[in-house]
């Protein structure tokens, strides 16, 4: 895992931990701790929770956009903060109230995680909790926290199952096999890989094109997809009639 020490960049935190930006229909939520490569502590979380909370809470979001400043979008939770919390028991409690990956994963608006650089362990599972990724050429995929007799903790071992199939997801999550930005996107990881150093631009145009669908046909779309497989294929389409039904009554 990459260190910030000795790489020439500026060894304090430079303003919020997280950074939160509304343009039009899009809300813009950045990870901002460069100096980390955008590992999370409990600052990160609970500036990151009040974010999401946010961009749930406005009507006006249609679209929202989660990336990393600095080289990196995220090399997961911070090993320096690991065992500092005074109680274990206290720590997974605040960790259990506040969860910030369900309140992701459970956004009413459509996602796109931009992410270059490093996007490893918690911040490859942060992405694969967003609905579509834009990916600079650059970025590099793995779980490595197996090989640090941790389980992967952000929802990777139930996402990637669901989006590679099981014999692959245990390749990730157990070998930590890493991945480059374009055999993510032919797995199906990512939607689109960007030219270099354009992803955020490329992530704000396909978030433009998204807001140009209706709201609650798009909010319907996404749940009905991101439920398929939660449901067998009966229900599923008895779901999906009811919404095509609905939404054909509608347009007449």
């Amino acid at each position: 895992m990459p260190r910030a020490s000795g790489s020439g960049r500026p060894a304090e935190q430079p303003g919020p931990p997280v950074l939160y930006e509304k343009r039009d229909a899009i809300a813009e939520v950045a990870l901002n701790r460069p100096h980390r490569f955008n590992a999370y502590d409990t600052a990160m979380r609970d500036a990151l929770f009040e974010a999401l909370g946010a961009v749930a809470d406005d009507p006006e979001v249609e679209v929202m956009i989660l990336y990393g400043k600095g080289p990196a979008f995220s090399t997961g939770g911070d090993l320096a903060e690991f065992g500092s919390a005074p109680s274990a028991v206290a720590a997974r409690e605040i960790r259990w109230l506040r969860d910030v990956w369900g309140r992701l994963w459970n956004l009413p608006q459509l996602t796109i995680a931009a992410v270059h650089g490093y996007t490893i362990g918690g911040g490859l599972e942060m992405m694969l909790l967003c609905d579509l990724c834009i990916a600079d050429p650059a970025t590099r995929m793995f779980l490595p926290e197996t090989g640090r007799a941790m389980i992967p903790g952000v929802a990777g071992t139930q996402t990637l199952p669901r989006l590679l199939g099981t014999a692959r997801a245990l390749d990730l999550c157990v070998a930590g096999s890493e991945l480059d930005a374009a055999s993510a996107c032919r797995l199906g990881l990512c939607a689109e890989v960007a030219p270099t150093g354009e992803v955020l631009a490329t992530a704000r145009a396909r978030a433009a094109r998204l807001c140009d669908l209706e709201p609650r046909l798009r909010e319907a779309t996404k749940r009905l997809v991101r439920d398929a497989l939660d449901v067998d294929l009966s229900a599923g389409l008895r779901r999906e009639r009811q919404w095509a039904r609905a939404f054909a009554r509608a347009a007449t």
